[in-house]
């Protein structure tokens, strides 16, 4: 069974923790980045989206 969630869900419930934890490092920066991106859809989604793929079929590489 193969379970699918919205990157933009994501994206929101990690930056809602990034907040309330008072999260203010550079990987809280870029997780808030990617969020409002993914949900803004700009003209750069397009690269930045198989970016993101890229480094998830990697990380999901090592696994194996």
């Amino acid at each position: 069974m193969t379970l699918t969630l919205s990157t933009v869900l994501l994206f929101g419930i990690a930056s809602v923790i990034a907040i309330k934890t008072k999260s203010t490092s550079a990987g809280a920066a870029a997780l808030l980045f990617l969020f409002g991106f993914f949900t803004a859809g700009t003209g750069a989604y397009g690269p930045i989206r198989d970016l993101v793929a890229s480094l998830a079929r990697f990380l999901s590489d090592l696994g194996n």
